[in-house]
């Protein structure tokens, strides 16, 4: 998968709806979120972010792509996202996806970290 379509599929992540983020996470998933329980895995993971209103938009600044090893790839990057009737949503994050095959893709990991408050 060549950098566009890495970040086109990771903004899809974001402002996709509940269907198209089913197809593209992984059973295996881990994730970290801002939000609790913090920790979800598998289909945990799916089935709550999936059930929360979608982004309109996001901006994705500062990003990384590393491809360790043939069929994995790791992004890393801030994002500002926004939804209608909503403050808007900062976080640094990484998601790791593996290739199931030939232009296959699933999300295997992901995280959010939203800025620290100094103070």
């Amino acid at each position: 998968m060549d950098d566009a379509r890495v970040w086109t599929f990771e903004e899809s992540l974001w402002t996709g709806d509940a269907d198209h983020y089913r197809e593209l996470v992984d059973d295996a998933c881990l994730m970290v979120l801002p939000s609790e329980p913090h920790v979800l895995g598998g289909s945990a993971a799916i089935e709550a972010v999936s059930h929360t209103p979608r982004w309109t938009s996001v901006d994705i600044t500062e990003g990384q792509i590393s491809r360790p090893e043939e069929g994995l790839i790791v992004v890393a990057y801030k994002a500002h996202a926004e939804k209608d009737g909503a403050a808007g949503y900062e976080a640094w994050c990484t998601s790791t996806y593996r290739r199931l095959e030939h232009d296959v893709w699933r999300v295997v990991q992901h995280q959010q970290t939203p800025p620290l408050s100094v103070g």
